[in-house]
Formats: C-alpha cells, structure tokens, sequence
C-alpha cells in the first residue's frame, strides 16, 4: 500500500483570490518548497494549526499585535538612543539655563504677612 494521496488542485485564475494563490505557488521559495505541493501542505499545516492555537487561547492574536507594537516601540527608542549619544545629551544640558536661586525663608514669611495684613484690612 502506498504512503501517497493524489487530489487535484483547482485554482479559478478568474478570481483575485486564485490569482493571489497561484502568484505565491509561481514565485515561492524553490530552496524552501521544493515543489507545489511542499508548499501547499505548509500552508494548509500553518493555518490549521493557527486555527488551533487561537481556539484553545482566543487572546493570542491580541497579544501578538501588542507584542509586534511594543518590539517597534522598542526598536525605535534603540535607534533614538543610538543617534543621539552622550555627547548630544551633554549639548543639550549645556544650552539649559541654571535655575533661578531659591527666595529665603524671610521674604515668603514676609509676603504672607503682607498679604494677610491686606485681606484683615478688608
């Protein structure tokens, strides 16, 4: 008995979808996908098996987009800190103008007196 299964393939290059699938059987990877049909059971394997993962865990899509956003998120933080390196930070500390000194503890005493002695005379 033999380990094989012959089924013919219809694609209906009429319809956009057709015309997608065959464009991805013409153009695949020949290194990878030796020949049509390794590449149609990998995609049937990859969906039914995706379609499976997302049954027993409904969140899964979710938290792969979330998880792509943050890898961006990441990434471009990296870069940002890639470009601007310490000398930049050093530049931009040193365009930055010193704080205005503290008043002392006698001249806020000395104003709320004023302003309480305006408010009594009211």
């Amino acid at each position: 008995m033999s380990n094989l299964f012959k089924t013919t393939l219809r694609i209906n290059l009429g319809k956009p979808e057709g015309r997608r699938a065959w464009g991805y059987l013409v153009a695949r990877d020949k290194s990878k996908y030796r020949s049509y049909s390794d590449a149609i059971i990998a995609a049937i394997n990859g969906y039914f098996d995706r379609e499976k993962r997302l049954a027993d865990d409904p969140y899964l899509e979710t938290r792969e987009k979330e998880d792509a956003f943050l890898q961006k998120v990441l990434d471009t933080v990296e870069r940002g800190v890639q470009a601007n390196s310490l000398n930049g930070l050093a530049a931009l500390f040193q365009n930055t103008q010193p704080a205005a000194p503290a008043p002392d503890q006698a001249a806020i005493e000395q104003d709320l007196d004023t302003a309480m002695d305006f408010i009594n005379g009211l």
